[in-house]
């Protein structure tokens, strides 16, 4: 790679997951400078200075946000449009990804297992009450509402009893108008690093516990509370099954550069695809980093493999 490339860091936005990115793009623009890449530099994007990212006619952008506005295929497209190189999948990848509802309609039409959900709207003409009524006539306790366009867990809960269901919904509803309402899968949580545009590299299999009813927000970045397991400790046919799997769902919802694929394994019906994050979290706690240092691939090695992927899909894409 050329060691001469402006190279340029966006990290921040206006999603709830500010932070996370904000820890993401330092990461990955102090590994930039240690490889040797003088001329990167960190921009913390917000609502007001999306032009300034135009301005500075970068020669690739390393994209370190999460969330709307960021992993949505929202900055992807004007990136698109400008002819800018920059990392991680494209728009529709990243727009459907983003989209929890969408992706699990891909991942059914597909035959690739997913747990079984069901979707409602904010109506002002439907009370909090009627849609409760609603999803536990239509599904079983316990079950898992979310928000379908929110990341690190914002926005998700678990229902156990009918007397949280009105709280669950009003928490989902504060992030948008839509809610997704899954069957609630008890099993081990795998998660699955993939790196590669045409041919694949899938990292580790990792093991995710942790301290609190769920890997939420707080388990996700506090140190002590969330433990990442690597190899993961499952059987060598539900391997094979996640890694199968895992390479499909990559595949057709057309990811590249990298993405990570996250599962949770039923007892009974085996893994299922939870959701796919194109912008995997890049800090010193994150998932990804952790699969490639298992293998030798330290974290500045990694960085400069996704920028390499970038600067190949972008060649790709003007041939």
């Amino acid at each position: 790679m050329d060691k001469n490339l402006n190279i340029l860091v966006v990290c921040g936005g206006i999603s709830s997951e500010r932070e996370v990115s904000l820890r993401s793009g330092q990461a990955i623009h102090s590994a930039l400078l240690r490889k040797g890449y003088a001329n990167a530099e960190l921009y913390d994007l917000k609502r007001d200075n999306m032009n300034g990212i135009l301005k500075k006619h970068p020669d690739i952008v390393f994209l370190g946000l999460h969330g709307r506005g960021g992993e949505d295929g929202t900055i992807q497209g004007m990136l698109e449009f400008a002819g800018i190189p920059y990392t991680g999948p494209g728009v529709s990848a990243s727009a459907v990804c983003m989209d929890k509802i969408l992706t699990k309609r891909i991942l059914v039409s597909e035959g690739l297992p997913t747990p079984h959900f069901t979707v409602k709207h904010k109506n002002a003409q439907q009370s909090i009450a009627v849609i409760a009524q609603e999803l536990l006539s239509e599904m079983s306790l316990p079950m898992v509402l979310k928000s379908p366009c929110q990341g690190s867990s914002f926005g998700t809960n678990i229902v156990r009893d009918a007397s949280q269901m009105e709280a669950a919904i009003e928490d989902v509803f504060h992030y948008g108008d839509d809610l997704l309402a899954e069957d609630f899968v008890d099993g081990v949580e795998i998660t699955m690093p993939i790196l590669g545009n045409e041919e694949l590299t899938v990292l580790p299999l990792i093991e995710i516990s942790y301290e609190r009813e769920f890997n939420d927000y707080t388990a996700k970045y506090t140190s002590g509370m969330h433990q990442h397991i690597i190899p993961a400790c499952i059987d060598k046919t539900t391997e094979r099954n996640i890694l199968d799997i895992g390479q499909r769902a990559y595949k057709v919802l057309g990811c590249c550069g990298l993405s990570r694929v996250d599962f949770i394994v039923d007892r009974f019906k085996g893994p299922m695809v939870i959701e796919v994050n194109t912008l995997p979290g890049m800090t010193d706690m994150s998932l990804f980093p952790d699969a490639a240092r298992y293998i030798g691939l330290s974290y500045d090695d990694l960085v400069e493999k996704i920028l390499e992927l970038g600067m190949c899909t972008h060649r790709m894409l003007n041939n």
